[in-house]
Parts: structure tokens; C-alpha cells; sequence
């Protein structure tokens, strides 16, 4: 599930400070983990610069620390390990509007490989397996509530995975396609993988809400519609 956009934005302004992007850049470039005087030093920066710059890289994620002593030093007498750094597995992938190609290249590489040890069809196994992830992340949001999931909560999970829902009448709008330039290529196979996607989530989440596909040329193909209630 994507991450928080509002996070996501703040790291990225956190390199837009110079100095802080200038010894981001030098940290990510080395083979190893780097000392905050190396670092300084590279930069042209006092130390006492680079700690602070260096230290609310590792706050936000995109720098990793640990503590190690300088190569060939060891035993007794060798002083204290010093601080380094590294840049850190976070990936951070902004865009505005939001999409998620990401999320779409992982499911069609595994319904290509399911595809291909079954003989089956890449198609078929794109919408299961499109449909399982978002039930999957539809469970994970659910918790401990009981009964359905109300439209508020559905629109929570749905803003924070970038679709920017609104609210039409009793049904729910989907204000942007996070396949957008996918679905405008192969419209058919990426609508079903969307469609399949969010009726697991609203499955996972127990939602009365029921996606149905409803293209339009300003949104998601794709509208949550609140069941008509039965008549007795």
C-alpha cells in the first residue's frame, strides 16, 4: 500500500535544502558507509553542519546510521566506534496526481510468472491475483471493527492508496486513475486489474459498496455503487 502522500512530500523537500541534498548525494555515491567528517570534508561544510544535515536525513528516512570504527582499527585501544552513514532502503516515489505503476508492474510480473507455470492465462491470473492484494490490504485496514465498513472508512483507504474518492449521492466517485497512462494503452486489461483490485478491497474490508465499472474521461473507470436496497 502506498505510503502517505503528505510523508512522502516531506521527504522529498527535506533535499530541497542544498547543503542537505549536496551531502545526501555524497553518502549515496559511496561504496561504504561514511563518517560525518568525511562527509563534511567532501561537502565543505563544518562537521558540526553535516551532523545536523546528516541527522535529519536519518529522520526522515532517507539515510540510514550506525556506529563502526575506521577500517584497520580494532582491539584495544582503537577508541570509540565513530557514527556513519548510508543511504537507506526507503524508496521514494512522488507524483502528483498520484499513481501507481509500481503496484501494477508487481501484479503483472506475477501474473506473467503464474502464467507461465500454469499454462493458464495471463489475464485470468492478473485479476485474481489483482483482486487478492487488494483484499489483502482491505483486511489489513479493517481491524477490529464489526459489521461493514462504513463509507467513511472506505474513502479513507481508497484517498490514502491515491484514487482521491469523492462522495456521489450514496455512491462513491474515484477522482483520479493511479494507472492513468497504463489504462490509456491497454484500457481493457488495466480496468479489469483496477476492477479486481478494488472489489477485493472492498471485499477485505467487508464494505456494502460494490465497484462496478463506470468509465469516464476526467476520472478511475471504475465507481463504488451503494447496493438499492431489496424490495419486500
Amino acid at each position: 500500500m502506498a505510503g502517505d502522500l503528505d510523508a512522502r512530500l516531506e521527504q522529498v523537500a527535506a533535499l530541497g535544502e542544498p547543503v542537505r541534498r549536496a551531502l545526501y548525494r555524497f553518502v549515496a555515491t559511496q561504496p561504504e558507509p561514511v563518517t560525518r567528517e568525511r562527509a563534511a570534508t567532501a561537502v565543505g561544510v563544518p562537521q558540526h553542519t553535516a551532523k545536523f544535515h546528516l541527522d535529519r536525513l536519518v529522520a526522515d528516512g532517507l539515510l540510514a546510521a550506525d556506529y563502526a570504527r575506521p577500517a584497520g582499527r580494532g582491539g584495544p585501544g582503537a577508541g570509540r566506534p565513530a557514527k556513519v552513514y548510508r543511504r537507506s532502503d526507503t524508496e521514494v516515489d512522488v507524483s502528483l496526481p498520484e499513481r501507481r505503476y509500481d503496484l501494477a508492474g508487481r501484479l503483472l510480473v506475477k501474473a506473467v510468472a503464474r502464467g507461465e507455470r500454469t499454462a493458464g492465462s495471463v489475464r485470468d491470473a492478473l485479476d485474481s491475483i489483482a483482486r487478492d492484494e487488494g483484499r489483502a490490504v482491505g483486511v489489513a485496514h479493517r481491524g477490529r471493527s464489526r459489521g461493514h465498513a462504513t463509507v467513511k472508512t472506505v474513502i479513507d483507504v481508497l484517498q490514502a492508496d491515491g484514487y482521491e474518492p469523492v462522495r456521489d449521492g450514496d455512491d462513491v466517485l474515484l477522482g483520479n486513475c493511479p494507472f492513468h497512462a497504463l489504462a490509456r494503452e491497454e484500457t481493457e486489461l488495466v480496468c479489469g486489474m483496477n476492477l479486481a483490485y478494488l472489489e477485493g478491497l472492498t471485499d477485505g474490508l467487508d464494505a456494502t459498496l460494490q465497484p462496478e465499472l463506470d468509465p469516464a474521461d476526467d476520472r478511475c473507470c471504475v465507481r463504488l455503487r451503494h447496493p438499492a436496497p431489496r424490495r419486500r
